[in-house]
């Protein structure tokens, strides 16, 4: 999806290192790059990739990601890209029959925050497209990270698998409201403007016979209410409103005098 501000700089809080182990395509360094800047991600090391580094083709997937591809650090082994960590998740899709604590991608972000507020360094090791992260890898790690997804179909992408443990990472350090209204600078209506609504679509609807029948005439009011309440509307709709219902009114006597 489109919505990348171009006035902002890209910046990062201190957050886990990604770490992507013998990494086959540059196309998917760069997309995992590209997913890290969206959260807010911009450390990241890779170990031994296949195609070489640096490489042309991880920039041009990168989109704009070119701070965190700039960034990225090389290593020789696993074992060297963890050194200076003090924990390490690993991302697997399987069950490895380890004896480890493993978690999901939301609990992980909640783990690492913690650490990382304690002063401590954090990584998450991806592993090999087609293959995964092998025992001896997993083993160098302390949590084992696996992703809630359909049992008969779990694959990930290199890509899918980076953004949606950086969301998670993301997401629990955000404080985006869960529903806001877009308002288009409009003011969302207060009641009394609503109730003077009410007021002239009633008064015209009574006037047109459509509230005729005093006996329904209560509810039906109170569900023509409820309709309009339901819709949460703004200052600049209710006068809408009173356009359309000025306007129909207006047809009608004029049709009367025809």
């Amino acid at each position: 999806m489109a919505g990348t501000d171009r006035t902002k700089e890209s910046e990062w809080a201190p957050g886990p290192v990604v770490i992507l182990v013998e990494p086959q395509m540059g196309e998917n360094i760069g997309a995992a790059a590209r997913a890290m800047l969206n959260c807010g991600l911009g450390n990241l090391r890779l170990v031994r990739p296949r195609d070489g580094w640096p490489n042309p083709r991880a920039v041009a997937s990168a989109a704009g990601a070119d701070a965190v591809i700039a960034g990225a650090r090389l290593y020789g082994s696993t074992a060297e890209a963890i050194a200076d960590l003090h924990a390490v998740y690993a991302a697997t899709a399987r069950d490895r029959q380890m004896i480890k604590p493993v978690v999901t991608p939301r609990e992980a972000a909640a783990q690492i925050r913690a650490r990382i507020a304690d002063g401590r360094k954090v990584g998450i090791l991806f592993g090999p497209e087609r293959t995964g992260l092998t025992n001896d890898e997993l083993a160098l790690a302390d949590t084992l990270l696996a992703v809630p997804l359909n049992p008969a179909f779990a694959s990930l992408n290199l890509a899918q698998a980076v953004l949606i443990v950086a969301y998670e990472w993301f997401m629990a350090g955000d404080d985006t409201p869960p529903y806001r209204l877009v308002t288009n600078q409009t003011s969302p209506a207060p009641k009394e403007e609503l109730l003077n609504f009410f007021l002239h679509l009633e008064r015209e609807l009574d006037a047109c016979g459509f509230l005729r029948n005093e006996e329904k005439r209560p509810s039906m009011v109170r569900n023509i209410r409820n309709l309009f309440q339901r819709a949460d509307l703004t200052e600049q709709e209710i006068q809408t409103l009173h356009g359309i219902v000025t306007e129909l009114a207006n047809e009608r006597v004029r049709r009367k005098r025809v």
